[in-house]
C-alpha cells in the first residue's frame, strides 16, 4: 500500500506544478493582451488635427504615409499597416468634414471620405466670359488658364456649356475643369438631337443652339419661348433682320446696356440691326426648354414685339402698324417705365424665295 500512495501523491504534485505554469502561462498572454490593449487604445485615440479637405495623391500606399507625413500627419509604420490591412485610400481631394479627429477616425476618413466637391450654376442667358470669371473666384483657379482652355476646347464662342447647377471636385485643373464641362454638354445635345431627329449633326445642332440662345435672352419666362422663336423663323424666312439687343449682349458684353451708340458701332455678326442673319454663334448659355422652343417654335404670322416693363411680358403683333398702335396705348397711359421695342420696322418685301432653315439644319 505505501508504495502505491508515495507514486500517487507525486503524480498530483507533477499535475499540480504543470496547471500552475498553465496559469502563469496564460495570466503572462493575458498582461500582454491587456498592454498591448491599452496601448493600442492610447494610440487610436491619440488627438489629431487637419484641414476639413486634404489632397490624396495617386500612388502607393507608402508614397501616400510618405507625403502626408511631409504634410504634418506624423503616421508611422502601425498607421501604413492599418491602412494596408483596411483598404486604399481615395486619390484627388476628399473631404473628412470635420477638422478635429482621433487617429483612429482620421484613418477610416482616409479610406471612406468622398470627392471633396463645390456647387456652381451657369444661369441660363450668361456668357461663358463671365462663367469662367465666377469659376476662377470660387475654386481659386486662373481665369488666364480657364479661358485658354475654353478656347481650346469650344466649338462656338458660346453655348458650349449648358445652363446647369454643377458639383465639381476640388482640385482639378482648369483644362480638365474646362474638358470636363464642355464635354458633358456635347453629350447631353447628342442625346437630345438623337431623340429629335435620330442623328446629331454637330454643325446643324449648333445653329439651333444659336437661335436658343437669342430665345434666352429675349423671353420673359418658359411660356413665351416657342413664341418669341416664331418671330425669329418668320423674320429671317422673310430676310428681315432680328433687331434684338439681346444678341448684342454676347461675351464680354454680357451686362453692358445696348444703347444707340453700340448699334452704330458694332459691326459684328451679333448685330442683328445691321445683318439680316443669325449670328455667327451662340450668345450665352442655354436651358433646355430654349432648345425646345427653337426646334419647335409656335405657329405665329407674328413679326413684332414688345416688353411692357410693368407687367415683364411681351405683346406679340404681326404687322408694324398693330405694333406701333400697342406701344401708343401703353403711353397713353402714363406709364413711369419705358418700354423696349423689338423689333423695328424693316423692309419686308423681297421677291427672293430663300429656304428656310429648317431646310438648312435638316
Amino acid at each position: 500500500m505505501i508504495p502505491f500512495i508515495k507514486k500517487k501523491t507525486e503524480n498530483d504534485i507533477s499535475d499540480k506544478k504543470k496547471r500552475i505554469k498553465a496559469i502563469i502561462f496564460f495570466s503572462n498572454i493575458i498582461e500582454v493582451i491587456l498592454v498591448l490593449s491599452i496601448v493600442i487604445l492610447f494610440y487610436i485615440t491619440i488627438p489629431l488635427s487637419s484641414s476639413k479637405v486634404i489632397f490624396i495623391p495617386k500612388g502607393s500606399t507608402n508614397y501616400i504615409i510618405t507625403y502626408l507625413n511631409k504634410s504634418g500627419y506624423d503616421l508611422n509604420i502601425i498607421d501604413k499597416i492599418i491602412i494596408k490591412i483596411k483598404g486604399y485610400p481615395q486619390s484627388g481631394w476628399i473631404d473628412l468634414k470635420k477638422e478635429r479627429m482621433t487617429k483612429a477616425d482620421f484613418i477610416n476618413k482616409l479610406l471612406t471620405s468622398k470627392a471633396a466637391l463645390k456647387t456652381i450654376t451657369l444661369i441660363p442667358g450668361e456668357t461663358a466670359h463671365f462663367f469662367l470669371k465666377d469659376m476662377a473666384k470660387k475654386f481659386n483657379l486662373s481665369f488666364e488658364k480657364l479661358q485658354i482652355a475654353y478656347n481650346k476646347y469650344a466649338y462656338k464662342l458660346d453655348g458650349n456649356i449648358l445652363a446647369e447647377t454643377y458639383n465639381l471636385p476640388l482640385g482639378m485643373d482648369e483644362d480638365h475643369l474646362v474638358y470636363y464641362l464642355i464635354s458633358y454638354t456635347d453629350k447631353r445635345y447628342e442625346e437630345f438631337s438623337q431623340k429629335i431627329f435620330g442623328h446629331y449633326i454637330k454643325s446643324s445642332w449648333y445653329k439651333y443652339i444659336t437661335i436658343a440662345s437669342i430665345i434666352q435672352k429675349e423671353a420673359a419666362d418658359i411660356q413665351e419661348m416657342p413664341i418669341v422663336s416664331s418671330v425669329i423663323q418668320n423674320r429671317l424666312k422673310r430676310k428681315m433682320p432680328l433687331q434684338m439687343d439681346g444678341t448684342l449682349n454676347y461675351g464680354i458684353y454680357s451686362h453692358t446696356k445696348v444703347t444707340p451708340k453700340m448699334i452704330r458701332e458694332d459691326k459684328s455678326s451679333y448685330n442683328t440691326y445691321k445683318y439680316a442673319e443669325l449670328p455667327k454663334a451662340p450668345i450665352c448659355a442655354i436651358s433646355l426648354d430654349a432648345i425646345k422652343a427653337a426646334i419647335f417654335p409656335a405657329k405665329t404670322e407674328y413679326l413684332y414685339f414688345f416688353r411692357n416693363k410693368q407687367t415683364g411680358k411681351h405683346s406679340f403683333t404681326k404687322t408694324y402698324k398693330s405694333h406701333v398702335n400697342n406701344i401708343n396705348k401703353l403711353k397713353k397711359k402714363k406709364t413711369p417705365e419705358k418700354t423696349r421695342v423689338f423689333p423695328k420696322k424693316s423692309d419686308t418685301k423681297t421677291t427672293t424665295n430663300l429656304k428656310t432653315l429648317w431646310k438648312t439644319v435638316k
